[in-house]
């Protein structure tokens, strides 16, 4: 695991010192309907992926899941799931996740869903902001690498 953050960093700083972008791939997204959203699903530099906040959304009717912050995580880590199965990775190559809370009180629920998803137990962040799109209760994006 130390190896793996030693990569991520090490990759962030060559990113930084090069105004080229050979070597990052900005990847269009496996979901049709997200073809004309204004960021990519994932960004690749070698093998490190870093993708993009994901919400409780289905993405079949583009309408958050109901059922409130548990039915919601579940749906995001799905969406995430699917953002990694696309390219050939799975839950256990996500070495860092951001999470984001509508609201903090929402913890414990959440976390009950969550470690059913990372058993290996990636590094996190967890915090609560006012406001995420379209009214959700969580988003996570996370940092994977490809083995």
């Amino acid at each position: 695991m130390k190896n793996a953050f030693l990569f991520i960093f090490i990759s962030i700083f060559l990113m930084s010192c090069t105004t080229e972008t050979s070597g990052i791939i900005f990847h269009k997204s496996h979901e049709p309907k997200k073809s004309e959203a204004p960021f990519s699903d994932a960004v690749q530099v070698g093998g490190v992926y870093f993708l993009s906040g994901q919400i409780g959304m289905d993405q079949t009717t583009r309408k958050l899941v109901g059922g409130g912050i548990k039915a919601e995580t579940k749906q995001t880590l799905e969406n995430i799931k699917a953002v990694l199965e696309h390219h050939n990775m799975s839950m256990d190559n996500v070495v860092k996740c951001t999470v984001i809370l509508a609201d903090i009180e929402d913890f414990s629920a959440f976390n009950e869903v969550y470690k059913a998803y990372f058993p290996l137990k990636p590094a996190r962040t967890t915090f609560a902001a006012k406001g995420l799109a379209v009214g959700a209760k969580i988003e996570i994006e996370c940092i994977a690498v490809k083995k």
